[in-house]
């Protein structure tokens, strides 16, 4: 009768913990299943939401504009006083001129004026050299019609065809642009058998204009 009852008691137990552990299970189960915001929490939180980048854009588009008006104010600023250092250097230049002017009236004399034109001449080129602006090389160069222009044709039979012999008026590069290309004359080759007839047409002529 003891065995019976102790057996019947184990059962029970047993029971009770396959109870107890099927509710921890269930306990389990019920704490790993997420609660759903309602439709209206959910619509705070994307007001929210839209508010927060609202604000964004709002501050960025702010600092965009005033990085324009940044901008805007530099360039004009550029522009309008981009050209100051080679302002102040002319009036080295516009000094050395005047000086030299001053001396020359306190002498009189043609040759401290010309010396003093001189400096200020080798004065300017310096400037000008210093900010970008150089001469195009032109005399004894062979003709570029990216540098030089063209006004005459002159016969030479001592010079390759094409060749610089003359420039009228002086050419210059602004930083590797040119700004105002050389007005030349340019050499066109001719035979000596051709040099030679010229030669004589000429004599034939001094001859007649002579006589």
């Amino acid at each position: 009768m003891e065995e019976e009852k102790k057996g019947t008691d184990e059962e029970k137990d047993s029971e009770v913990a396959i109870k107890e552990e099927g509710s921890i299970e269930e306990k389990k189960e019920e704490e790993v299943v997420a609660v759903e915001k309602s439709p209206e929490e959910e619509l705070q939180e994307t007001k929210k939401e839209l508010e927060e980048f609202k604000d964004k854009y709002l501050r960025l588009y702010a600092e965009f504009e005033n990085y324009k008006k940044r901008v805007q104010k530099d360039r004009t600023e550029l522009i309008k006083y981009g050209s100051e250092p080679l302002m102040i250097e002319l009036l080295t230049v516009l000094d050395n001129l005047e000086m030299a002017l001053s001396h020359a009236n306190e002498s009189s004399s043609l040759e401290s004026l010309i010396k003093g034109v001189e400096l200020t001449l080798r004065e300017f080129r310096k400037v000008l050299n210093k900010f970008g602006v150089k001469e195009i090389e032109a005399v004894g160069k062979p003709f570029n019609p990216e540098f030089h222009h063209a006004m005459a044709q002159v016969e030479r039979a001592d010079l390759d065809d094409k060749t610089v012999v003359e420039e009228y008026r002086k050419g210059y590069t602004y930083n590797d642009k040119v700004i105002r290309p050389s007005l030349v004359a340019v050499s066109k080759k001719i035979s000596e058998k051709e040099e030679t007839t010229v030669e004589e047409e000429q004599k034939n002529n001094n001859n007649i204009k002579e006589e």
